[in-house]
C-alpha cells in the first residue's frame, strides 16, 4: 500500500498505487434542491448506453429518493453498517476535527476509517457484492417520505416550514464518481479498470476483464456492474466521445455527458477542471466548478468518509434534517446551506449557467446589472441584482448568455389563446 493525499478528508490514506494524478479531472455538480425526480437522465443514459441483453437491471444513472430509496437496494446502509462495525474495533469514534482547515483541507480532517483501512487481509478494499433482489429494482420507495402526523382529516395542524421538515424526502442523481481513488480500480486482479490521464474518466478494459466481480465489491457506490452474458464488468463511461468533442454537435470542444445534457430541472453542471501535480486543482476562479466547490464550497462529495474521493458534488436540500446530510456528505454542509440560501451576487449568476448549454463552460464572465430586489435573511440584509452570466467553452467561444431576472414575454393581443 501507498500512501496518497486525500484533500476531501484533510490526510493521507493507504491505497494499493502511487498517487498519480490526470491532466484535467472529469467533474459535476448537481443541485437537489432543483431535482423534480423526472427521471430524464436515467432513460436519457439507458437508451444510450445500456439496452442490450445482459444489461436489463443496469443503471449506470440513477435518481433514487432518499432517505430509503437505493439501487441497489440499501448500498449505501450497507458499506456504512460495514465500515461502522470495522471502526467499532478499534475503540475509536469516527470523527471529523474541524477546527483547523485551510485550502488543502477545507473540511477538516476525518479521523475514521475509509475503505481502504477498514479491509481484512484478503481485500484491497471493504465491500460485498449485492444479491439478485437488492438490483431487482431501481426504484424502491420512490417519493416515500418520513413519517407523517396528521390530524383526523390527515392534515398537518403544525405545517412545514425551513430549515428542516418534519415530513421529508429527496432525490438523490447518482452515477458513477469517477473517483480520484476508486476502489473498483483498487480491488481489479487483472488491472482491467483503468483512469485516463487526460480527463480522469474511470474505465473498464474489456478485453481485459475475467468477470472476478472484485470491481463490483469494491465499489462503495455500487457503479461497477457485472454483465452475465459477456461475463465482464461495465461501469459508467462518462459518454467519453462527447468528453472528446468527438460528438458531430460538438464542433470539437468537450460536451456535457448525455444525462446532463437532457435535465430538464437544471439541475446538473458538468465539467473539466485542471489537475496540479498533486491533486489539488489548479486555481481557476472564473470556471464555474472551481467557484461552486471551491471557492463558495456549497457543493459537496458524496460520502466522502469513504475514502475515494468523488469527483461528483451536490448541493444539500436545504429542507432534510442536518444530522442525515452530515454523514452523507460531510461537515461542510450547514456552511454550504447557509451560502445557498443566501448566495453571493457572484454565485447567483453562476448559478444560471446550469444547463445553458450542451458545451461544458470553462470558463465565466459577469456583467454587472441593476439592483432589482432587496430583503432581509435571517436578518442580514441581501440584495439581488439583474447581472448577465457569460460561458465559454474550452476554445474561449461563448456559448451562453443569462441574465440572473429569467425575462418576461408577453403574447401580443390577437395571438392570446395560440399555442
Amino acid at each position: 500500500m501507498a500512501d496518497v493525499y486525500n484533500w476531501q478528508l484533510g490526510r493521507t490514506i493507504p491505497y494499493p498505487y502511487p498517487e498519480a494524478h490526470p491532466q484535467k479531472q472529469f467533474a459535476a455538480v448537481f443541485n437537489i434542491n432543483r431535482c423534480i425526480g423526472c427521471q430524464t437522465c436515467t432513460g436519457a443514459c439507458k437508451a444510450t448506453w445500456t439496452f442490450s441483453r445482459g444489461q436489463e437491471y443496469m443503471w449506470w444513472n440513477n435518481v433514487e429518493s432518499k432517505p430509503y430509496g437505493g439501487y441497489p437496494q440499501h448500498w449505501d446502509i450497507k458499506i456504512l453498517e460495514m465500515l461502522d462495525a470495522a471502526q467499532q474495533k478499534t475503540g475509536k469514534p469516527a470523527q471529523w476535527d474541524t477546527t483547523q482547515t485551510d485550502a488543502k483541507k477545507p473540511y477538516g480532517t476525518y479521523n475514521g476509517l475509509t475503505i481502504f483501512e477498514a479491509n481484512d487481509p484478503t481485500q484491497q478494499a471493504l465491500g460485498y457484492i449485492p444479491n439478485d433482489a437488492e438490483w431487482r429494482a431501481p426504484n424502491f420507495y420512490e417519493d416515500t417520505s418520513t413519517a407523517y402526523k396528521g390530524d383526523n382529516l390527515g392534515i398537518s395542524t403544525e405545517g412545514a416550514s425551513l430549515p428542516e421538515h418534519q415530513t421529508w424526502f429527496f432525490y438523490l442523481q447518482r452515477l458513477c464518481n469517477h473517483c480520484t481513488y476508486p476502489g473498483c480500480l483498487a480491488a481489479c486482479p487483472r488491472k482491467a479498470v483503468y483512469k485516463r490521464p487526460e480527463d480522469g474518466i474511470v474505465l473498464i478494459d474489456q478485453s481485459r476483464c475475467r468477470g472476478y466481480k472484485k470491481c463490483v465489491e469494491a465499489c462503495p457506490y455500487k457503479k461497477s456492474m457485472f454483465r452475465g452474458t459477456t461475463r465482464t464488468s461495465e461501469k459508467c463511461v462518462a459518454c467519453y466521445p462527447r468528453v472528446e468533442g468527438n460528438d458531430p454537435l460538438s464542433e470539437g470542444v468537450p460536451m456535457e455527458t448525455r444525462c446532463m445534457a437532457v435535465c430538464p430541472g437544471k439541475i446538473r453542471m458538468n465539467g473539466l477542471v485542471d489537475i496540479a501535480q498533486d491533486g489539488s486543482w489548479v486555481e481557476s476562479p472564473q470556471h464555474p466548478l472551481y467557484h461552486l466547490v471551491k471557492v463558495e464550497k456549497i457543493a459537496l462529495p458524496l460520502y466522502p468518509q469513504l475514502g475515494t474521493e468523488p469527483n461528483i458534488y451536490y448541493i444539500p436540500p436545504r429542507w432534510a434534517p442536518r444530522a442525515y446530510l452530515h454523514q452523507m456528505f460531510g461537515p461542510g454542509v450547514d456552511q454550504a446551506l447557509e451560502r445557498y440560501a443566501a448566495p453571493s451576487r457572484e454565485t447567483l449568476a453562476v448559478l444560471q449557467l446550469f444547463r445553458a448549454s450542451q458545451k461544458m463552460v470553462f470558463r465565466y464572465e459577469i456583467q454587472e446589472g441593476p439592483l432589482v430586489h432587496e430583503m432581509q435573511i435571517k436578518g442580514k440584509p441581501w440584495q439581488m441584482y439583474n447581472d448577465t452570466v457569460i460561458g465559454f467553452d474550452s476554445k474561449g467561444r461563448e456559448i451562453a448568455r443569462l441574465p440572473v431576472v429569467e425575462p418576461i414575454h408577453e403574447r401580443p393581443k390577437e395571438r392570446l389563446n395560440s399555442i
